[in-house]
């Protein structure tokens, strides 16, 4: 760190000298441009023009595809730069693209916003990205991922009890769109920390709280997988098999609704920084945990039932990560319960 004295220029202005290996670092010469941006803390953001354009370069990503031999590579490498921020894909080919490859191109598409295919050739397929991410809110992006794990876990739970396949093939359907809404929140998130003006355009009002969200954001889609899974096995559930385990069922769906309110309530803490709540929530993650290994104890041998009760053990402990989170961001504030001062010399 260096320190630098404030000079006054004339009746109104004031200067700053540079540090000298920055500027040939940054390969600044005399009539160069500079960009100020003042930041929330009270700190002044220096930033080179030439940078600048850089950054507002359109950067296009050509994958090639012969070099993806492993199955669903050439699916992840696209889905990981959707994450980065790039508009721009071509998927190439020194021959001709294959039909597992064009598959997993065509699939992937379909699950993530925005993306879809603008032209393809025999050893060319060009994407596009129509998201502009000033147009999201984070929290509201946070809510309806949320809204869609939960709606999964209930429909998933709706067909356990009443045996209802095709409800239960519905919430697994649905688990794509959580994936969508995952890799959405990700790709604004690391948008976000590259370019602060997103950042204040989608509503992070802290940098800090990109960790925050991208955790958050995870366990929502991981708490959707739990789900997924439990709907998978209510459609493998049998009749025969619920007339044996009725009271274990019973137990299970009384499991379930506390476990379901540990990540909603959870998610309601992130957003209201009530503290007592959030601690209440990992309370009761400990009673859901002492239950479930009670059930494990229990129930009679039902793969199926013994699967869901592990499912929902695990989706309360996930839930009781938002929870810490909850907790951690609201004590970054002064309240009743816990205020902070300036240290006493």
């Amino acid at each position: 760190m260096e320190s630098r004295k404030v000079q006054r220029v004339g009746y109104s202005t004031f200067s700053v000298s540079l540090p000298k290996d920055w500027v040939k670092e940054s390969g600044l010469r005399q009539g160069d441009l500079v960009m100020l941006y003042p930041e929330k803390d009270g700190s002044l953001k220096l930033v080179p023009s030439n940078l600048v354009e850089r950054k507002t370069q359109t950067e296009e990503c050509v994958i090639n595809s012969d070099l993806c031999t492993d199955p669903g590579m050439l699916e992840r490498i696209i889905v990981g730069n959707y994450t980065l921020g790039l508009d721009s894909f071509s998927i190439v080919s020194s021959t001709r693209i294959s039909r597992a490859h064009i598959d997993e191109v065509r699939r992937i598409t379909h699950r993530l916003m925005g993306l879809g295919i603008v032209q393809e050739t025999p050893e060319r397929i060009d994407l596009q990205c129509s998201v502009d991410p000033t147009k999201f809110k984070l929290d509201m992006l946070m809510r309806r991922l949320a809204v869609i794990a939960s709606t999964i876990y209930s429909e998933a739970m709706q067909a356990l009890t009443e045996s209802d396949r095709e409800l239960a093939e519905d919430a697994v359907r649905r688990e794509d769109e959580a994936d969508m809404m995952y890799w959405l929140a990700i790709r604004l998130l690391l948008s976000a920390q590259r370019d602060r003006a997103i950042a204040d355009k989608i509503g992070l009002e802290e940098p800090t709280h990109i960790l925050y969200y991208a955790l958050i954001s995870r366990y929502l889609e991981v708490i959707a997988d739990h789900a997924e899974s439990i709907a998978r096995r209510a459609s493998e559930f049998k009749s025969s098999e619920r007339k044996t385990g009725r009271q274990a069922l019973r137990n299970i769906v009384n499991l379930s609704e506390l476990a379901h309110n540990v990540f909603l309530k959870a998610m309601d803490c992130v957003f209201t920084g009530d503290v007592d709540v959030a601690n209440n929530v990992l309370e009761i993650t400990k009673v859901i945990g002492s239950e479930s290994e009670r059930l494990m104890k229990e129930l009679p041998e039902m793969p199926i039932l013994r699967t869901i009760v592990l499912e929902l053990a695990r989706i309360a402990d996930t839930g009781s990560g938002i929870a810490v989170i909850a907790i951690n961001k609201a004590l970054e504030k002064s309240s009743k319960i816990c205020s902070i001062r300036a240290a006493q010399a």
